[in-house]
């Protein structure tokens, strides 16, 4: 499926939602819920070939395996974390959009901080101390 048929879905599903906001809007965030785990899907379905031409990058530079690692496990909490955040601002929760984003946030905080260790030791002893 390509981008064009990927916004005509969006567009689509837009309108639907629009039109039954006004009687029923619980399916009108059902909708949009099924419409966006539904591109969701087939981005991921689609992105293999990136994933492979950045883990040759990461292995052509000699940089450790965890370390791409890491940016995998980054990059997927930042798309879940977005995808639920939209979610719940669609549904009129924007405090709990909010709390959804400090959790993403913090998640990669904790993820990268063998990254940062590792930074810090490279200072310490570019430092001499």
């Amino acid at each position: 499926m390509n981008i064009v048929a990927l916004c005509i879905l969006a567009v689509f599903s837009s309108i639907i939602s629009l039109v039954l906001k006004r009687y029923n809007p619980e399916y009108s965030i059902a909708i949009n819920i099924i419409t966006g785990i539904l591109i969701f899907a087939v981005v991921l379905s689609n992105i293999s070939p990136a994933i492979n031409q950045i883990k040759s990058l990461v292995s052509a530079t000699k940089i450790p395996a965890d370390y791409g690692f890491i940016l995998f496990k980054s990059l997927g909490i930042c798309f879940l974390t977005q995808f639920a955040s939209d979610s719940c601002k669609d549904a009129g929760e924007t405090a709990l959009s909010s709390k959804v984003e400090l959790a993403g946030k913090v998640m990669i905080l904790i993820i990268s901080l063998p990254l940062f260790e590792e930074i810090a030791k490279i200072a310490v002893t570019l430092i001499g101390e």
